[in-house]
């Protein structure tokens, strides 16, 4: 009888060691998850909301508001005639061209045909190709992240950038991002409206030598104000005698004037005169390319042996940020600059959308004028490019969206490119409205 009971009470105190064990194993696990769901719920608890970006919460808002005569006059991108996007004709053309292509991934650098075609709009047909290093980049954001990165990484720690005030927003984020020290140089006077050249070169003269100086290549963001031919001159002058660094960013090129050749004279004259240069080039706005984020990032080589150094370490700048490139909008671009029918076709089409931005600044003014307005606005015809600096000051800006529902940037920029024969009048009455009466200079 005993040993018929010691069985069973074998598989009693195994049953017991087991239902103990399944209760351990179940309060560790929830123990864990409690603790795990608390550590994230109190480390994503401590972070703080962040600020909206200036330009894509006002566009937000413009979608937001419900007013039927809203105009939007903020985001930088073309509109044609009837306030619609405007894919071009010749983009349409060469995607149908190569449909075919397939989806393999793009070298680190990008897709070189597409950059030599690219580094050949910008630089000229002449452009020493042998001795420039140039990769694909995310449009231009792209290409300053890829250029900051790079000079951060091999020029002394506290090298300092000059940005011109103003300019876009986001080279600002960027290049302090990329580590580098940013500095401003006085660019516009708002006393005149103009060119702010005395300061430009007060400021640009006291930079340490061997600084860096972004440029807008040419339709400068967001003034729309650019130097003459003989102020480039005697900006590049001093660039060169303080061994200084030229960046130059170019968004605009053939869109501002509706010639790529004209709108390329600047850089390609600082080439010539053998200033030290990086390129930011984008096709977002010359080729209407604004979401396949398609651009170049190049750097002016002393030779060929020197080029390859620089794409090795382009490369390796590149390859742990995002790999390799995007290839739609390349193949785009690259398609359209081999064929000499798109090509010609592109320039037509590229001198349309300059064309029609330049008359709505005529209209503008035309329409300032007849509705009444004592001010002098022929900075707004004398600048270029899709941007025009009207004058608001903050306080108008904000009279103009609330009380009209035209949504524009806070420094008074409009982009001209939002206007058309619907709505510029009701924008000029709402300017003179919130300007009339009040100075649009400082010294007004």
């Amino acid at each position: 009888g005993t040993s018929s009971r010691q069985p069973s009470n074998m598989m009693r105190c195994c049953t017991v060691l087991i239902f103990l064990i399944l209760i351990t194993i179940t309060l560790a696990t929830s123990a864990f998850s409690v603790s795990t769901n608390t550590m994230s719920s109190s480390y994503l608890d401590n972070i703080p909301m962040g600020p909206p970006d200036a330009i894509l919460g006002i566009a937000q808002a413009f979608r937001s508001c419900e007013d039927p005569n809203k105009v939007n006059v903020c985001i930088g991108a073309y509109r044609d005639a009837n306030g619609q996007p405007w894919v071009l004709p010749s983009v349409r053309q060469a995607e149908l061209v190569f449909k075919e292509e397939n989806k393999e991934y793009l070298p680190i650098e990008g897709d070189v045909a597409f950059v030599e075609k690219a580094l050949t709009f910008a630089y000229g047909q002449e452009a020493p190709l042998e001795r420039i290093a140039g990769v694909q980049s995310l449009s231009g954001t792209g290409a300053c992240r890829i250029g900051g990165a790079f000079l951060g990484r091999f020029l002394p720690k506290g090298t300092k950038i000059y940005i011109p005030d103003p300019t876009w927003g986001n080279h600002l984020k960027i290049f302090a991002e990329a580590g580098l020290v940013v500095e401003r140089y006085r660019y516009y006077n708002r006393a005149t409206n103009g060119l702010n050249l005395k300061g430009l070169l007060e400021d640009i003269g006291n930079a340490p030598d061997n600084s860096v100086v972004l440029l807008h290549a040419c339709a400068h963001n967001p003034t729309g104000c650019d130097p003459t031919h003989d102020e480039w001159k005697t900006i590049c002058k001093l660039i060169q005698s303080k061994r200084l660094i030229a960046f130059f960013d170019s968004a605009y090129q053939g869109f501002a004037s509706g010639n790529a050749e004209q709108d390329a004279w600047a850089l390609r004259y600082f080439v010539s005169q053998n200033v030290p240069v990086l390129l930011a080039q984008s096709f977002a706005k010359n080729f209407g390319l604004y979401g396949e984020r398609c651009g170049t990032l190049s750097i002016i080589c002393d030779s060929p042996e020197q080029r390859e150094k620089v794409m090795s370490q382009l490369r390796l700048v590149i390859r742990p940020m995002y790999s390799n490139p995007p290839k739609h909008g390349s193949s785009i671009v690259r398609t359209i600059l081999s064929d000499e029918k798109l090509t010609a076709q592109y320039y037509t089409e590229c001198k349309t959308m300059a064309d029609r931005i330049a008359e709505m600044r005529t209209k503008l003014v035309s329409t300032l004028e007849k509705v009444g307005s004592t001010h002098d606005w022929s900075h707004v015809t004398n600048q270029i490019g899709m941007f025009a600096y009207t004058g608001c000051n903050k306080e108008m800006c904000d009279i103009l969206t609330e009380k009209y529902a035209i949504f524009l940037t806070k420094d008074g920029r409009i982009s001209i490119a939002g206007l058309n024969d619907a709505n510029v009048e009701y924008v000029a009455k709402a300017i003179y409205d919130v300007t009339e009466g009040k100075p649009i200079t400082l010294e007004e």
